[in-house]
């Protein structure tokens, strides 16, 4: 009950910031943007504004863009851009895109495939929330970031690395990550904070490194 409470809380917590989001500015080639920087002149992928439209199969976000005459630098992956594009297969991320928003790739059970290029430093919070697709996964070393409840209920992933860069896995990260049956925490971690492993049902092998000072309440809590 406590899991489900759990993720009920985080539909929520991504509704609200879904309606907040602000709507695209412009389409190239199926692709929705907003601008985030007219000085910059850089902008982040998103959803179209009434959300009507789904991205499908394999999406290639390019490096820039050009619109109305100007060109732009694609630095992110916006907030729930890619949200309950369950049709979504793949998708290449340039080298120019340095963050990963939050509830980016949320709900996108098709997804099997994505390569984080090494320019990214962030991933936000539930990112890839409930991608049961998505089998295998390589952070880059430039991350020193993810946010809580990254990858909470993806079932279908088996695989997972990530750089010594990481100092912390976060709250919930891999909860109900229950194609998990062995994890290797790398020796940057010095925080394991609560539930990061919770009902990860499949999980019989995890090594800690000693420079591992903190672990949080509930870490491996409905690990069988």
């Amino acid at each position: 009950m406590k899991y489900k409470a759990c993720r009920l809380l985080l539909i929520v917590l991504m509704s609200m910031v879904a309606i907040g989001a602000k709507a695209h500015d412009f389409e190239v080639d199926g692709i929705y943007y907003t601008i985030t920087s007219s000085t910059d002149l850089t902008v982040a992928v998103s959803k179209n504004s009434d959300n009507s439209i789904k991205y499908t199969g394999n999406v290639n976000i390019p490096t820039t863009v050009t619109h109305d005459g100007i060109t732009y630098g694609v630095t992110s992956i916006g907030n729930s851009a890619f949200q309950y594009c369950s049709g979504l297969t793949s998708i290449t991320i340039p080298n120019s895109v340095t963050s990963i928003g939050y509830s980016a790739f949320a709900y996108c059970s098709g997804l099997n495939s994505i390569t984080i290029p090494n320019s990214v430093t962030s991933i936000d919070e539930v990112a890839f929330l409930n991608c049961s697709g998505l089998t295998t996964i390589t952070i880059p070393n430039s991350v020193t970031s993810i946010g809580d409840g990254t990858f909470i209920g993806c079932s279908g992933l088996i695989s997972v690395t990530i750089p010594n860069s990481v100092t912390s896995i976060g709250r919930s990260v891999f909860q109900g990550c229950s194609g998990l049956t062995s994890f290797t925490i790398p020796n940057g971690v010095t925080l394991i904070d609560s539930g990061a492993f919770s009902y990860c049902s499949g999980l019989t092998s995890i090594t800690i490194p000693n420079g591992v000072i903190s672990i949080g309440a509930r870490v491996f809590s409905g690990c069988i």
